[in-house]
């Protein structure tokens, strides 16, 4: 029998609620196909912050360098400032497993309603690829002349040719299982280097994908693509910043973050790769059993289908649509009385 070893990253708020559910429903699906998870979990948190000054310990992406996939559950907190618990966690961990894809599929689930009227299921289904190791998310530059009217901020963008091209050709080669369809998020109009760069290098790579159907869009018009005509997007590629964007909008359009998974992905395999839902921490909900699961389950499921056991995530998707389609545990986001545990609880049970 195959063994995963899963490192879980709780974290704060909600994060702690659901990931209880996803290794619940995880669990059950590995003995249900054939494998075993070996799970070790981590306090990695803003409350360790605010005992000991820092998120995770010196060594933490050494301990999790011996794992197979991480399933972490939201990080922020009050008083800890975003950019701390972010920068402390969650990019480092990024960065040094070379997690360049952002994958962050969304799609309209059963027995949940879009905000855009009318729509379909089958209008409102897409990915977004977006790259996630640099772009915006930079950290160089800095802050000058602090307290005087003179003061002033750098904030540098950095696109290399390697990091741009590997997560477009990343979107094609999706493309080529799903619709055939990509669309680039620019802002070559307004940002007179790096989108321009990044367009050059999306024509070079569309070039050698013939059958897959290409286009590029700025970013603002794209946005507005989104809720006027969903039913054109297929698999949409962006920067750091425009796919963290998009993403959101993605998911508020096809019933909100608390259905949205996503998975930071290392293509190669060569380091852990790491799921979590896009949701955030939502502390004002915490701990009163109402949180949503059903993004942290969808998020085990990619990771999964990630480590090769596709049959069990399939089946992981198939047992919430039959949840939420049928309606008997959902939770008061979604219009029902539901704990998370319920929830939870009967998306395992349709596994059995």
């Amino acid at each position: 029998m195959k063994t995963y070893r899963i490192a879980s990253v709780p974290g704060d708020g909600i994060g702690v609620d659901v990931t209880v559910e996803a290794r619940k429903v995880l669990d059950r699906a590995a003995g249900k196909f054939g494998f075993s998870l070996s799970w070790t979990e981590f306090d990695w948190s803003c409350e360790r912050y605010t005992r000991t000054g820092s998120m995770m310990p010196d060594d933490g992406v050494e301990q999790l360098s011996a794992f197979d996939a991480i399933l972490l559950g939201a990080v922020g907190f009050p008083g800890v400032p975003d950019h701390v618990s972010l920068w402390g966690l969650l990019i480092p961990v990024r960065r040094a497993f070379a997690q360049y894809v952002n994958l962050r599929p969304v799609r309209l689930l059963p027995g949940t309603t879009s905000v855009l009227a009318g729509r379909k299921a089958e209008e409102l289904e897409m990915v977004i690829v977006r790259e996630n190791s640099e772009g915006e998310y930079s950290a160089i530059g800095g802050r000058h002349n602090t307290g005087q009217p003179s003061e002033f901020v750098l904030q540098e963008s950095v696109f290399t040719r390697v990091g741009v091209e590997r997560i477009i050709r990343y979107a094609f080669e999706l493309a080529r299982t799903r619709e055939g369809r990509v669309c680039s998020a620019t802002k070559s109009n307004g940002l007179i280097h790096s989108m321009p760069f990044w367009d050059e290098i999306f024509a070079e790579v569309a070039a050698e994908f013939p059958e897959v159907h290409s286009e590029q869009c700025h970013v603002d018009a794209l946005a507005a693509r989104m809720v006027q005509a969903p039913e054109r997007l297929d698999v949409v590629v962006a920067s750091n910043l425009f796919g963290d964007i998009l993403s959101d909008l993605a998911a508020a359009i096809t019933g909100g973050l608390g259905m949205a998974p996503s998975g930071n992905i290392n293509p190669s395999g060569e380091h852990p790769s790491m799921f979590e839902a896009v949701h955030g921490s939502a502390p004002d909900i915490a701990g009163q059993g109402i949180a949503n699961p059903v993004a942290q389950i969808l998020a085990a499921a990619m990771m999964l289908e990630h480590l090769g056991e596709t049959v069990a995530a399939q089946a992981i998707r198939a047992a919430v649509d039959r949840t939420l389609g049928d309606r008997t545990a959902v939770t008061p986001d979604l219009g029902g009385t539901a704990t998370t545990a319920r929830l939870g609880s009967v998306v395992a049970d349709q596994l059995a």
